[in-house]
């Protein structure tokens, strides 16, 4: 009687695009193809158009979920709190570019119609970086209580601070420091000075090509930062302790320091991000700062794929799309023409859920994953084995 070894067959491999094209990773040529592209957008659509607003938005809105992505997607801390570094970036702009300060009389670099307004007004690219400074600072503070924290720990005590910080912000006006009150509350802080680049006319509302320019410009910049850090040494002890912090520890890495840097270089994006729109809005409103914004910005990140840069690029932009497009402008009218009475927008939180479920359900690594987290989540050791024949 013969035998035969059994043999393990193996899943037939699809057709893979090779990873190089000359000199040049295919990624890279991809994403300057991608910038390239979004660069001419604009002007294919009217300058005022509601496309362009949105765009604009999608953008900014893209950097936000990139400096998220350091603090869930690299470091692995779980924070639903990202929206106070957004209002610390937005009241930023506020301060420093409006006539809040009305008792002060401060002009740096604005225009000249500008120079005779009471307040403080400073040019947004010097309002910038004190933004991304501050919402840093508010980052590294909010780290410190979370040091020995794990898991959903670290999710509530984020999520108060978050709430803290909105509820400042609406009570803010009955808070009075040498008798100036910190916010406006609900009313809110404006006008806030538009941006105004050197050698360029001042950005009004009605021309947006600028506006998504310098979105576009913070993205990129957010992009270079994000790729620098997660091949950087400290990007590799983010994932360290994301992994398995008691390893991670045991083999050298400081805690302390890391968490605080992953929360403090994620709150800058927020920052940078608020201070955009606080000048792109025209106001600074305390209700703008809710805890949805930070659901809404997390759903960006595990959309795209947790730790993934590009599929967070992806996840921001699909999310924006829904909640600014398809939710008021394209499904509206659906519950009516079914007989019910409400609309789209009263249940977007629902239709957030229900995409986040059929995710979870079907792509669980996000749209653009991760290799690490996809190797977590698809062992295809289990998919080369095959029944034996006799």
């Amino acid at each position: 009687m013969s035998t035969e070894t059994p043999r393990m067959a193996t899943k037939p491999r699809g057709l893979k695009l090779p990873r190089k094209v000359g000199p040049f990773e295919l990624s890279t040529i991809v994403a300057a193809v991608a910038i390239l592209v979004a660069i001419f957008v604009p002007f294919y659509f009217d300058s005022g158009s509601g496309f362009m607003n949105d765009a604009t938005v999608a953008l900014v809105y893209v950097v936000m979920a990139l400096g998220l992505n350091i603090v869930v997607g690299f470091a692995g801390l779980l924070d639903l709190g990202y929206v106070a570094f957004f209002a610390i970036g937005a009241y930023t702009m506020g301060w420093l570019g409006s006539t809040w300060f009305s008792g002060e009389s401060i002009h740096i670099g604005v225009a000249e119609q500008l120079s005779s307004q009471p307040g403080i007004h400073l040019n947004w690219l010097i309002v910038l970086p004190i933004a991304a400074i501050a919402a840093a600072t508010l980052g590294a503070i909010l780290g410190f209580p979370t040091l020995r924290l794990r898991g959903d720990y670290i999710a509530i005590v984020t999520l108060a601070f978050g709430e803290i910080i909105g509820r400042i912000a609406i009570n803010g006006d009955a808070l009075k420091i040498a008798g100036q009150p910190l916010t406006a509350g609900r009313q809110g802080i404006t006008p806030v000075d538009k941006i105004d680049l050197p050698f360029l006319e001042p950005f009004t509302s009605l021309e947006l090509r600028h506006w998504y320019w310098m979105a576009l410009a913070l993205v990129v910049i957010a992009l270079g930062v994000s790729f620098a850090l997660r091949n950087s040494r400290l990007g590799r002890a983010w994932i360290a302790l994301r992994e398995d912090e008691v390893a991670a520890v045991a083999m050298g890495v400081p805690a302390v320091k890391t968490k605080l840097l992953a929360y403090g270089t994620g709150a800058a994006f927020g920052g940078m991000s608020g201070a955009f729109l606080g000048s792109f809005n025209n106001t600074v409103n305390a209700d703008q700062f809710q805890f949805y914004f930070s659901i809404l910005i997390l759903g960006m990140v595990i959309l795209g794929g947790l730790g993934s840069i590009w599929g967070v690029v992806l996840g921001a932009i699909v999310l924006t799309t829904i909640n600014f497009y398809l939710i008021p402008d394209v499904f509206n009218s659906i519950p009516s023409k079914l007989g019910l009475d409400f609309d789209t927008t009263q249940i977007t939180f629902a239709i957030y859920g229900f995409l986040l479920v059929i995710m979870m359900i079907i792509r669980p690594e996000g749209l653009i994953p991760e290799r690490r987290r996809k190797q977590e989540l698809h062992d295809e050791s289990e998919d080369a084995l095959v029944a034996q024949a006799p």
